[in-house]
């Protein structure tokens, strides 16, 4: 056992002194240990349950013979964290937490782990910490959120921001946006559309990492605590069989995970945080491979913030496990690979079929290939993302003039204030990895223009990303970034930008020498960076290559 470590032998009787301190017995000693790393925090609607989903899993632990150990890792809200400095510090904290988990499971040694979160960076922090430590390891999230209610119209957090445009423009008054503001987020747990968290969770459970139900049972359901205390056992069952995340996270996994997140329309944020993953598991995947899974899965799944079906929907027609059959059913899985409760195969011969509503057919699917794809061209040679299945049908192909801004901030400025008209391309730039630093998510510029009606006329790009509750044409993560001199930075106002995003194109359509000749006048700006900010700005890398830390590579 690794905890041997710390307290096998005549040696380690001062370690042992001190885990005594903490009450263990004798008994306890002989047994494994278990390290339960949860990211409870009072910040954050979707943590500040998790206190009862430890104790679930540590009693679960205990029933199979193990002895828990308790810690708690940071979290950023983001919906707190939006469109203010604080966004700057929310994908940084993804490094902080996988280092953090790292350090402490390598310092204090542990027979396994249960790891325990519930939003969108936490879940890959994790996800990588699990790889780097490499013990048998299990996930349970704490749930989505329940969907607001107004009337019979159901609302998210994407309904608030929205509506922030709607008030700007008129079309709604400040105390209807009071009353929104009181019924949107009516509890504990992960925003509830198929945001980035939501679609990081429900990722776990389909790339083998949780058990079925992981991604969609609500955090208020009793059966979210059943499946606590469920992953609690068998994460004792995992050590027993020496079962490890480097053994579950394949590539033959990754590409399952790749097919459901297409199938789903997961937030565009997974593109990022399954890249940043598939690094730290030693089986890198390109935004190339991405694009060719997601040119042959067809979307079978739309859920809110692209429609008005939710997640908790899709959880009482069978969850994830059901969606997955139904792709399986027409050879697109790998069925065959472990997961932390049997094969792949195995779990889908439990699950039940597709209700042909809310999991679409293969043969009636939202559209032929997947809710996200990759786009390339001169604006960005090493490819862009875009949630396509959620973009109108009238904005997958659009030229128009650019409206350049230096940052969200700028952006914002102008759209509430009416300057933006039907046609324009919003340009935001300097908001990169390492140009923002720390790619900051610009819900507030795109709901804002779905808010003042202009999602059927106006596109956004960005080298910065957005938030799983984005809809439109909002083009992402384009590579590379204005800071590191990316086509984006040379970007005029007036210039025209043509988005072509069944050809999988995103293009400035200025000739080559009067780039050049922009090129030689550019400076990059100048950042009065300081702690963590000004490391991070040092050693990240590309979007295009999950924005980790250079020393991955």
């Amino acid at each position: 056992m690794s905890s041997n470590l710390m307290k096998e032998g005549m040696s380690r009787a001062p370690h042992r002194s001190l885990l005594k301190a903490l009450g263990i017995t004798d008994n306890e000693m002989k047994r494994p240990f278990v390290a339960v790393i949860s990211s409870k925090s009072d910040f954050i609607p979707g943590h500040v349950h998790l206190d009862t989903i430890t104790d679930a899993v540590e009693a679960g632990i205990r029933n199979a013979g193990g002895v828990p150990f308790r810690f708690d890792t940071i979290g950023v809200c983001d919906g707190l964290a939006m469109n203010h400095k604080g966004m700057k510090y929310s994908l940084c904290s993804r490094e902080l937490i996988a280092d953090s988990i790292e350090v402490m499971l390598t310092a204090h040694p542990m027979d396994a782990a249960v790891f325990i979160p519930n939003c969108d960076k936490i879940v890959p922090g994790m996800l990588m910490a699990a790889c780097r430590v490499n013990i048998p390891s299990i996930f349970v999230s704490g749930g989505p959120m329940m969907p607001g209610l107004s009337g019979k119209r159901r609302l998210s957090l994407t309904d608030m921001f929205e509506a922030v445009g709607a008030c700007a423009s008129g079309s709604m008054s400040e105390n209807e946006l009071n009353e929104l503001e009181d019924k949107a987020c009516p509890g504990c747990g992960s925003c509830s559309g198929m945001f980035t968290a939501n679609s990081m969770n429900c990722l776990t459970e389909a790339i083998g990492m949780a058990l079925p139900g992981n991604g969609t049972i609500p955090a208020v359901d009793a059966a979210r605590i059943r499946l606590a205390k469920q992953t609690g056992e068998q994460v004792m069952k995992l050590l027993d069989k020496n079962i490890r995340p480097l053994d579950i996270l394949t590539p033959k996994a990754f590409e399952n995970a790749l097919r459901a997140d297409m199938a789903i329309g997961c937030s565009s944020n997974t593109v990022l945080h399954i890249t940043a993953i598939s690094y730290a598991a030693g089986c890198p995947i390109s935004l190339e491979y991405i694009d060719e899974i997601g040119r042959t899965t067809p979307q079978i799944c739309k859920l809110s913030p692209a429609c008005d079906v939710f997640i908790t929907d899709l959880n009482n027609v069978g969850g994830i496990q059901t969606m997955l059959k139904e792709l399986d059913s027409a050879g697109l899985l790998h069925r065959d690979i472990p997961t932390v409760s049997g094969t792949v195969g195995e779990r889908l011969d439990k699950a039940t079929q597709a209700d042909g509503e809310v999991i679409r057919r293969l043969d009636n699917p939202h559209r032929k290939d997947g809710g996200i794809a990759i786009l390339f061209g001169n604006l960005a040679k090493e490819g862009a993302v875009v949630k396509q299945g959620a973009v109108k049908p009238e904005m997958m192909v659009h030229s128009g003039p650019a409206r350049v801004f230096d940052s969200e901030e700028q952006a914002n400025e102008a759209i509430l204030g009416g300057k933006i008209k039907a046609g324009d391309v919003v340009v935001i730039r300097y908001e990169g990895p390492k140009g923002g630093p720390g790619m900051r998510e610009m819900l507030s510029p795109t709901a804002n223009i779905a808010g003042m009606g202009l999602d059927d006329s106006v596109a956004l790009i960005t080298d910065g990303r957005f938030s799983g509750a984005t809809r439109g044409a909002s083009i992402g993560h384009i590579s590379p970034e204005a800071a590191a001199g990316g086509v984006i930075a040379l970007v005029e106002d007036g210039d025209t930008i043509s988005i072509d995003i069944p050809n999988r194109k995103l293009n400035l359509l200025v000739e080559d020498s009067v780039l050049e000749k922009r090129r030689s006048a550019w400076k990059a700006p100048v950042q009065n960076l300081s702690g963590y900010a000004k490391r991070y700005a040092q050693h990240v890398t590309s979007g295009s290559t999950g924005a980790v830390f250079d020393d991955m590579l």
